[in-house]
C-alpha cells in the first residue's frame, strides 16, 4: 500500500491524547477538505508502496503498541484489512482515523471517525474544481452506521465556526448517539493560536450540549509539520 509516512510520536487528539503512538499515514484520499493539514496525502499525494512485513517490521522498533493508521483516507487502501490483522496478532492497539465514507471488515480497537462539515468544502480553493465531488460524498450515514454497530467509535468535528455545531448536531441526531461525551470536537488551526483563539467558545457549546472537546496536542508541542 502507498504511504506517506511512518513516525513515532505522541496522540494529539482524541481519546487517547498523549499516548506515545506509532502513526501508519497513508497517502491517498477521496475528499478535498478546504483546510486539509495534509495536502501531501490528498490534494498532492506522495509517497511509496510498502509490503504488509515491512510495515510491521518498521512499526516494531518502536517501544509503543498503540498504533494510529490515518491518511489520507486508510480505507482506500487496498491491503487496509489483512494489515490490520498482522498488526493486532502482534498485539497492538490499533485506532484507525476515518472519514468514514468508506466501510471495510477491518479489525481495530478504536475506530476514530471524523465526518466531515460544510465548513471543508472547498468552493473557493483551486477554483472550486473538486468542490461538488467533496459535498457529495463527505458524509455517509450508512457506513458511519456501520461502523457505530460494529465497533468501539469516537467521532471527531472540526469546527470553524459557532453555526457549525447546528450542522454537527443534526448529525448526531440522525446517528441516535445515546453518549454525547462520545462526539468530539476540535478547532480548525494549524497554529497554536489559531486553535486558542475558537477554543473558548467551543468548550462553551460542549458544555452546552455534553460534547467533548479535544485539544491538537501535537501542533501545540510541533507546530503543524510532518512526522509529529
Amino acid at each position: 500500500m502507498q504511504l506517506a509516512e511512518i513516525f513515532h510520536s505522541i496522540q494529539g487528539e482524541g481519546r487517547l491524547v498523549g499516548v506515545p503512538s506509532v502513526f501508519i499515514r497513508t497517502s491517498g484520499c477521496n475528499l478535498r477538505c478546504a483546510w486539509c493539514d495534509t495536502p501531501y496525502t490528498s490534494w498532492r499525494p506522495e509517497g511509496r508502496n510498502w509490503s504488509i512485513g515491512k510495515i510491521t517490521d518498521e512499526v516494531a522498533k518502536y517501544a509503543s503498541r498503540f498504533i494510529v493508521i490515518t491518511g489520507g483516507e486508510p480505507f482506500l487502501a487496498p491491503e487496509i484489512e489483512p494489515l490490520t490483522r498482522a498488526l493486532q496478532q502482534n498485539g497492538a492497539h490499533i485506532t484507525i482515523e476515518t472519514a468514514a465514507t468508506i466501510f471495510k471488515p477491518v479489525s481495530c480497537d478504536l475506530l476514530s471517525m471524523s465526518p466531515k462539515l460544510a465548513n471543508s468544502t472547498p468552493w473557493k480553493k483551486a477554483q472550486g474544481k473538486f468542490a461538488k465531488m467533496h459535498e457529495a460524498r463527505r458524509l455517509d450515514f450508512d457506513v458511519m452506521r456501520k461502523f457505530l454497530d460494529g465497533y468501539d467509535c469516537q467521532l471527531k468535528f472540526v469546527v470553524d465556526r459557532p453555526s457549525d455545531f447546528e450542522e454537527l448536531h443534526e448529525i448526531v441526531t440522525r446517528l441516535q448517539i445515546a453518549e454525547p461525551h462520545r462526539v468530539l470536537i476540535m478547532a480548525q488551526g494549524t497554529t497554536p493560536w489559531q486553535i486558542r483563539s475558537k477554543a473558548q467558545w467551543i468548550v462553551e457549546l460542549c458544555k452546552k450540549f455534553g460534547y467533548g472537546y479535544t485539544p491538537r496536542l501535537h501542533i501545540d508541542l510541533y507546530g503543524n509539520r510532518r512526522g509529529t
